[in-house]
């Protein structure tokens, strides 16, 4: 696939999504990113704002299975994995699959639930198989974990740990709409849900070529050098009690070809290390007698922005 199919393929995806989310192209476009780097999103807001939404048309579009799972405290591990039963009329144990096994997995609510349940997601999401009674079993291929939680909730809720949070590629806020969009949504679904009408653009195996096509975008060496002393300076042990590891500069790296990619670029800019510092890195950022507050990390992240030099060159020879 050609870097003009991608970006054919990325705008006909966007634009099938759009006839259901209103006005959330900037959200749209990092969940876009983030799938077609292969990583797992974590959208985090109120109740009512489109998540749902937003996962089943994005796999609508993609004409690929899509899965919900409403965590709850009593939701158990093999509640996502699958388990074996004893099949009586066989007379032997038949493993069956849960959620899980499918292409892109709605974890709403991930926070409700008990570590022991978050963490049976680990492996999937980091390994893309899981294991039940010491036999493995691989996920299809594509496979994407689209998370939920509530900001404002504590009651009942567990926290992810940072192990947790590391394994999502993004964390992002979908807000809510503006007035002109809410009459927008209104119009919209008054009649029907638009969601029913909304076809697959391109099929799972387009999607895997996609995925294939962001690895040949080019980063440049000076480009390299801006993103270490960005990942460097959230490791500041003054301020900061975990920084962004090598993990987080990898999946930034991948994050950044993929979104050349859906702009129909070749090559990564300054500009998009500097969209997707916050969505890519903040989430990975704990703050001495802070933790984990997202805020804190956002303006963190932004001075860094602030201090560091943009490097400046012919970005396209790579």
């Amino acid at each position: 696939m050609t870097i003009d199919q991608a970006r054919e393929r990325a705008e006909e995806i966007q634009e099938s999504i759009g006839k259901v989310i209103v006005g959330k192209k900037t959200v749209i476009e990092l969940l876009l990113t983030a799938i077609i780097a292969g990583g797992h999103v974590l959208l985090e807001d109120v109740p009512g704002t489109g998540k749902t939404m937003l996962a089943k048309s994005l796999a609508r579009s993609m004409g690929v299975k899509f899965s919900r799972i409403q965590f709850t405290p009593d939701l158990l591990p093999s509640d996502i994995t699958g388990l074996n039963y004893y099949n009586q009329k066989e007379g032997e144990f038949v493993f069956r699959e849960g959620p899980v096994f499918t292409n892109i997995l709605l974890a709403d609510e991930i926070n409700r639930a008990t570590p022991r349940t978050q963490s049976s997601l680990l492996e999937c999401m980091e390994e893309k198989q899981i294991t039940v009674d010491g036999k493995t079993y691989v996920l299809a291929p594509p496979f994407f974990v689209v998370a939920t939680q509530n900001p404002i909730e504590t009651a009942g809720t567990f926290p992810l740990p940072e192990a947790q949070m590391d394994r999502f590629l993004m964390q992002i806020s979908m807000g809510f709409p503006s007035a002109e969009e809410e009459i927008n949504i209104m119009d919209r679904f008054i009649k029907d849900n638009p969601i029913e009408t909304v076809k697959p653009v391109i099929s799972g195996g387009d999607l895997i070529k996609l995925m294939e096509t962001c690895r040949e975008v080019a980063l440049h060496p000076s480009l390299k050098s801006y993103i270490v002393q960005i990942i460097e300076a959230t490791r500041n042990p003054s301020k900061i009690s975990m920084g962004v590891s090598p993990r987080g500069t990898l999946v930034l790296v991948r994050a950044l070809q993929a979104y050349a990619l859906v702009h129909g670029r070749n090559y990564v800019v300054p500009e998009d290390i500097k969209e997707l510092a916050v969505p890519v890195l903040a989430h990975r950022i704990v703050l001495q007698g802070i933790g984990q507050d997202r805020e804190a990390a956002i303006d963190w992240i932004g001075r860094i922005l602030s201090q560091i030099e943009v490097p400046s060159e012919e970005w396209k020879k790579g």
